[in-house]
């Protein structure tokens, strides 16, 4: 089924509007996996306190925060660094907080050093932890092992299992590549057998030095859509998985894109806050990040220690981010049926798959956005017809 129009959405606002602040502890990762994007992973240095205070005193001071602040503890590994210096830090950001916002803390973790003391950890400040996880044993270990190429999976499980022994609650990533793609049906056997209910998926993805093979494949939108549709509809008939983010964040944005928010924090200068081990601050898509383009500063647009927000929005490396990236977002605004869904992509993926930020169409898109919506929207189109016409359902939804 092609798109139907779709409501059309603003293009994201420029004034500044932080939505999350993307913290990188260490650039270091105790696990080395084959489609890794980050420059500085065997680098062991590690975010002072100090560079805390910095960074927060710098976002509070803007007045640019939103009520609601989702603080992201993400790349390499966050948990090489101990709960201990974690309980600190969130102490003083919690210090430093202004009344009137609240601060949620996240944590993105390969799974492998979860212990009871960091699930106390959790459980003390509310934390919302990511485990990434690829699916059954011989689909994680192909891509996820450690620094001596043996697989991660026992790790990770047993990590899996501490968070619900110490009920924690978490919900999983899993990168897909072409043998998951081939297997819906294991793979939701693997989440129900292991008590995982909330599910997210990424496609493994061309990003910094890593190029996907997965989307050089002409077949990849046509693979992940058969994968998505069979694993939707046979874990809503299971009922054993509460949460598919692929589909159930993106039901609100078309069954209701009038109150839904479509807000694409990505292509905003600050919607998104991203910050490095030093200080150093890059905008838009956190995994620019650590990596170098001459035309753009290598993305850095200052340093917590020596530069407010509103100088870093003035930088010459943010108005030429913030040039091209507006650009591109005019033009799929322009363009692409699914703006309203989407509002503008992912600058990462548009500079790794195309050379340039104003650009359109990614391969990215296709999986991220269009398929779900299409699949969304074929179910729909399934359930109207059954309405109008008494015809059975050929798919539940």
């Amino acid at each position: 089924m092609s798109a139907m129009p779709l409501p059309e959405a603003p293009v994201a606002e420029r004034m500044p509007c932080i939505t999350t602040v993307v913290v990188q502890p260490t650039p270091f990762c105790n696990i080395a996996c084959r489609y890794c994007y980050l420059p500085d992973r065997d680098s062991t240095a590690r975010m002072s306190l100090d560079t805390v205070r910095a960074t927060f005193e710098a976002v509070f001071a803007s007045g640019w925060s939103l009520p609601d602040l989702t603080v992201i503890w993400h790349a390499g590994e966050p948990l090489v660094v101990p709960a201990s210096w974690y309980q600190e830090a969130l102490e003083l950001i919690d210090a430093l907080r202004p009344q009137g916002i609240r601060v949620r803390h996240a944590f993105q973790t390969n799974g492998t050093l979860i212990t009871p003391e960091w699930c106390a950890l959790f459980r003390r400040w509310d934390v919302g932890v990511g485990v990434s996880i690829d699916g059954p044993r011989e689909i994680h270990d192909a891509n996820r092992v450690n620094r001596k190429g043996r697989g991660t999976f026992d790790k990770t499980l047993a990590g899996i299992a501490c968070l619900q022994a110490e009920d924690v609650p978490f919900h999983v990533i899993s990168v897909l590549s072409a043998p998951s793609l081939a297997d819906p049906e294991g793979m939701l056997a693997f989440y129900v057998e292991n008590g995982i209910a909330d599910i997210c998926f990424n496609v493994e993805e061309s990003e910094g030095d890593h190029v996907s093979s997965l989307l050089a494949e002409r077949s990849a939108r046509s693979q992940f859509s058969e994968f998505l549709t069979r694993f939707w509809h046979r874990s809503r008939h299971d009922e054993s998985v509460r949460f598919l983010r692929e589909i159930d964040s993106m039901l609100e944005r078309i069954m209701d894109p009038t109150n839904a928010s479509v807000e694409n924090a990505q292509v905003n200068p600050f919607g998104m806050v991203n910050v490095d081990c030093k200080g150093n601050v890059s905008s838009f898509s956190p995994e620019l990040l650590g990596m170098k383009h001459a035309d753009y500063d290598n993305f850095i647009v200052g340093n917590v220690h020596h530069d407010s927000l509103e100088d870093m929005l003035k930088s010459s490396s943010m108005r030429a981010m913030q040039r091209d990236i507006s650009a591109g977002v005019e033009a799929c605004k322009a363009e692409c049926a699914y703006f309203s869904v989407c509002g503008g992509g992912s600058p990462i993926n548009k500079l790794t798959e195309n050379g340039s930020f104003s650009t359109t169409h990614t391969r990215f898109c296709d999986l991220i956005e269009t398929v779900p919506t299409d699949i969304i929207l074929d179910a729909l189109s399934d359930l109207e017809r059954t309405i109008e016409h008494d015809v059975p359902l050929r798919s539940a939804v």
